[in-house]
C-alpha cells in the first residue's frame, strides 16, 4: 500500500512539475500583454489560471489546452484603454466573450457539419501554419535581444543570440535523446540552461524580486457599460474566434484525437467565450488557446489534462505573490526566444501535416489559389478596412480562406 502511495505521489509532483513548464512557455506572453496594454499582470496570470480551470469544467476536462491573454486584442484594448478607460475596455472585451458563446450555440442547435463545410483541412491546414508563422518574426526579435515588435533593442545581439542559442540547443537535445522525465520537462531544462548563460552577462536583475512584496492582491477591476468599446471591440472577436477552430484542430491531430467530436466544438468554443467573460469581468485581457502551449504539447508529449490543471493553479498561486510574479518576470527575453523558434515552428508543421494527412490534392487550382492566399495574406500581414475597422494578419488569412472555400467552384470530379 506505501508503495501505491509513493507512485500516486510521484505521478502527482511529476504532473505539477510539467504544470508548471507550460506556464513557463506561456508566461512571457501571457504578461507582455498586460504590460503593453497597461492591464494588471497579476490580474492577467489570475484570469488565465481561473479561465483554464472553467475551461477544463466545460470540456469536461478532456483537451490538454491553456488559455490565456491573447494577442488578437492588443491593439482594441490600447486604444480602449487611452480612449474611455479600463472599466469601459472591459465592457468591450465582455461583449466578444458573448461572441463566443454565440458561436457555441448555433454549433450546438446546427452541428459541427457547417462547420467542416466552411472549414475543410484545405482551409485549416494552411491557417494552423499561418498562427506559427506569422509568430516567427517575434520569436527572432526576442531570440535577438529586441521587443516582441523589433522596434527597441533590451538586450545586446551578441549576448542575446548566444543565450538563446543555448536554451534551444538544449531543449532540442533533451526533447531527442532525453528518457522519461526528462523528456518530458525539456523546456524547462532549455529555460534553466539560458537562465544560468544569462547570469554572467548581467542580465538577470533581482532588484525588482527584492522589492516586491511576498503577497499581493491583484488589482482587479469592475468593467462599465460602453456601447462605444462594445461595438468597437465585437467584430475583433471573429478573428480568434476562427483560431480556436484551428487551435482545437492542432490539438487534436496532436494528440490523435477528434476533441471537436469529444467533447464537442460547442464545448471548447463555449469554454473559451465564458474564460474571456470571466476575466474581462474581473480587468484582464481576454484568453485565448496558446499555440506555444501546444507546441509544447507536441514537443513533450504531455497529453494529460491534469498537467494545464496544475498550471492554472500555479498561475492562480502566482497571481497572489508579488516576490514569484517578480522572479518569473527576471527570465531574460531571449531565453523565451530561443524556445520560441521551435515552439512555433512546431505548430507550422502541425498546418503543414493536417494537408498532408487529408491528402489535399495541391496540383488542383483551386486547393492552390486557396493556400497560397491564406499563406500570403497571413504570414504578410495583409490588412483590409478602414479607420479604427480593420480586419489583418490571421482573421484576414482565415476570412479570405473561408469565402474561396466557398464562392469557388469545386473540381468537376468532386462534383460529381
Amino acid at each position: 500500500m506505501n508503495t501505491e502511495m509513493e507512485t500516486d505521489t510521484t505521478g502527482i509532483v511529476k504532473q505539477a512539475v510539467i504544470g508548471l513548464q507550460m506556464l513557463f512557455v506561456a508566461f512571457g506572453a501571457l504578461v507582455l500583454v498586460p504590460i503593453l496594454t497597461g492591464l494588471d499582470a497579476n490580474v492577467a496570470l489570475f484570469t488565465a489560471g481561473a479561465g483554464t480551470l472553467v475551461f477544463q469544467i466545460i470540456t469536461k476536462r478532456k483537451v490538454p489546452i491553456f488559455l490565456a491573454s491573447s494577442f488578437a486584442f492588443i491593439a482594441p484594448i490600447i486604444y480602449g484603454v487611452q480612449t474611455w478607460g479600463i472599466p469601459a475596455t472591459m465592457s468591450g472585451l465582455m461583449a466578444a466573450g458573448l461572441v463566443y458563446i454565440g458561436i457555441a450555440l448555433i454549433i450546438k442547435v446546427r452541428g459541427q457539419g457547417f462547420i467542416k463545410r466552411i472549414l475543410p483541412p484545405v482551409v485549416v491546414g494552411p491557417v494552423i501554419m499561418v498562427i506559427g508563422l506569422s509568430l516567427a518574426p517575434v520569436a527572432v526579435h526576442l531570440a535577438s535581444g529586441l521587443t516582441g515588435d523589433g522596434a527597441a533593442v533590451l538586450v545586446p545581439r551578441g549576448p542575446a543570440l548566444t543565450v538563446a542559442l543555448v536554451s534551444l540547443l538544449v531543449t532540442v537535445i533533451a526533447a531527442l535523446i532525453g528518457k522519461g522525465m526528462v523528456r518530458l520537462v525539456s523546456i524547462l531544462i532549455g529555460i534553466m540552461a539560458g537562465y544560468l548563460v544569462a547570469l554572467p552577462f548581467g542580465l538577470v536583475d533581482f532588484k525588482p524580486v527584492l522589492a516586491a512584496p511576498l503577497f499581493s492582491m491583484p488589482a482587479f477591476v469592475m468593467p462599465e457599460l460602453n456601447w462605444q468599446a462594445i461595438f468597437f471591440i465585437v467584430p475583433v472577436a471573429i478573428a480568434p474566434a476562427i483560431e480556436h477552430v484551428g487551435d482545437m484542430l492542432a490539438i487534436s491531430n496532436v494528440t490523435g484525437k477528434k476533441f471537436l467530436d469529444d467533447p464537442g466544438l460547442h464545448r471548447t468554443m463555449m469554454g473559451d467565450g465564458i474564460a474571456t467573460t470571466l476575466a474581462s469581468m474581473l480587468g484582464g485581457p481576454p484568453n485565448t488557446t496558446y499555440s506555444e502551449v501546444t507546441g509544447a504539447v507536441t514537443l513533450t508529449r504531455a497529453f494529460n489534462p491534469a498537467i494545464m490543471t496544475w498550471a492554472a493553479v500555479s498561475a492562480i498561486i502566482l497571481s497572489f505573490s508579488g516576490t514569484l510574479g517578480a522572479l518569473l518576470a527576471t527570465i531574460p527575453t531571449p531565453v523565451m526566444g530561443g524556445i520560441m523558434t521551435l515552439l512555433f515552428g512546431t505548430i507550422a508543421a502541425i498546418g503543414m501535416s493536417t494537408l498532408i494527412r487529408e491528402q489535399t490534392d495541391l496540383t488542383q487550382p483551386r486547393n492552390l489559389v486557396i493556400v497560397s492566399l491564406i499563406l500570403v495574406f497571413g504570414i504578410g500581414d495583409m490588412a483590409l478596412g478602414y479607420s479604427e475597422y480593420v480586419v489583418k494578419g490571421i482573421g484576414l488569412a482565415a476570412l479570405v480562406g473561408i469565402l474561396l472555400n466557398l464562392l469557388l467552384p469545386m473540381p468537376k470530379e468532386e462534383q460529381d
